[in-house]
């Protein structure tokens, strides 16, 4: 629904999640019985409902939670095909090996840009319908220049956060050739994507790309411009994790298998640990230990992977469920890793909190606490979500 201008309040708010000092519940900084203002698409007033000012339109929360819009930091929503026979297969005990891309792979070159298109923009829509107001999203399923660069322009359609992925593993054409496959990743295909993309990312794991071919590629995608993002310890150890740190990557993401060494790295970093639990729900795979992890002061995230391999899902409170009963993370540390945690992934401090100046990016839950995100999983508890302080859909 596009903006219609003039000012906003968003009134009756029983539980106003914040994130910020200024208030109760520890970093989710939550407000009671407040009313929101939100003016040009930003946060204008926060405070008691008795001392709200005018406002050309109101919401009425009904006494219901308030929370910002969630922050999904890593999807791959640019593909064509599904996976549904690898995962029915998986189900039926195949392990994970991460060789299926390649499928998606061959299916996404084929398509049309307004197949891709369809898919993106349907994605992109279902996800904001259950409050995701911010999405990172991925190229990396078509490997060659041109698909790189056309599944960049396209994802820029609907967010200004794109990482080109163009190292996602290596294309059967080069199999027997992978160093020529990084020389074509570091030169024409990071040249023909970087203008459409603000990150760099590589799955640097077994089966993709090993530390030295990695660090190429990052250094690289910095010298053109680019931030670094690392998938990172996924399969098995490895040292991706270090790396990103090291090239002062915003976020490492999997996690999931980490030595001490690895957590140390973390903790002592402003890298931010991005944990995928979809993907291990979707694959069976053992869950990062978020509990450690968060125990050593590393900053985390939450984010829902999706891909129609390995996560197809693009439910961040589905997530947020996940991570509280699987991970370890208390209520209160998933909603805040889906939401500012997500934003610290993507160096914003615009999203992801609620606060005067930020942006208007906010959801309004059909239940009277953040709780029930992860008390209530599969319902769908997303009343209302406000992008740019524009009303988007109601249930």
């Amino acid at each position: 629904m596009p903006h219609r201008g003039g000012s906003l309040l968003v009134e009756n708010i029983g539980e106003l999640v914040t994130n910020t000092a200024y208030g109760e519940g520890g970093p989710l900084g939550i407000r009671r019985d407040v009313a929101l203002l939100v003016e040009d698409g930003l946060v204008a007033w926060i405070g008691p409902g008795r001392d709200a000012p005018a406002a050309d339109r109101r919401i009425d929360a009904e006494g219901a939670a308030v929370l910002p819009g969630f922050v999904d930091s890593h999807a791959h929503l640019v593909f064509a095909g599904d996976r549904a026979a690898e995962f029915a297969a998986r189900m039926a005990g195949e392990p994970y090996t991460g060789g299926g891309i390649r499928t998606t792979v061959g299916a996404t070159r084929a398509a049309s840009d307004d197949e891709l298109r369809a898919t993106v923009r349907r994605l992109h829509a279902e996800a904001l319908r259950q409050g995701t107001t911010t999405i990172e999203i991925k190229s990396g399923y078509g490997l060659t220049v041109a698909d790189e660069a056309r599944s960049l322009r396209i994802a820029a359609e609907v967010t200004g956060e794109t990482t080109f992925l163009g190292a996602h593993v290596v294309p059967a054409e080069y199999a027997d050739r992978p160093d020529d496959y990084v020389g074509l990743v570091c030169g024409p295909m990071l040249a023909a994507a970087a203008p459409y993309a603000r990150w760099i990312d590589v799955f640097c794991e077994r089966g993709a790309f090993d530390v030295d071919h990695t660090r190429a590629i990052l250094t690289c995608g910095q010298a053109a411009g680019l931030g670094v993002r690392v998938h990172a310890n996924q399969l098995g150890p490895g040292p991706g994790v270090q790396l990103g740190v090291e090239l002062g990557a915003a976020s490492v993401d999997h996690c999931t298998h980490l030595t001490d060494a690895d957590v140390d790295a973390l903790a002592s970093s402003t890298t931010v640990a991005t944990l995928l639990p979809g993907a291990e729900f979707s694959t069976r795979s053992p869950y990062p230990d978020a509990r450690r992890l968060l125990d050593a002061g590393v900053t985390v995230a939450l984010a829902t992977d999706c891909n129609p391999g390995s996560s197809y899902t693009s439910s961040m409170p589905f997530c947020i469920a996940l991570a509280v009963r699987e991970m370890r993370m208390t209520p209160a540390e998933a909603v805040w890793a889906a939401t500012a945690g997500g934003a610290r992934a993507l160096r914003r401090d615009d999203v992801g909190v609620l606060t005067p100046g930020a942006r208007a990016d906010l959801i309004v839950l059909d239940a009277p606490s953040h709780l029930h995100l992860a008390y209530r999983p599969g319902v769908p508890l997303i009343r209302q979500v406000l992008h740019n302080g524009a009303p988007q859909c109601r249930s």
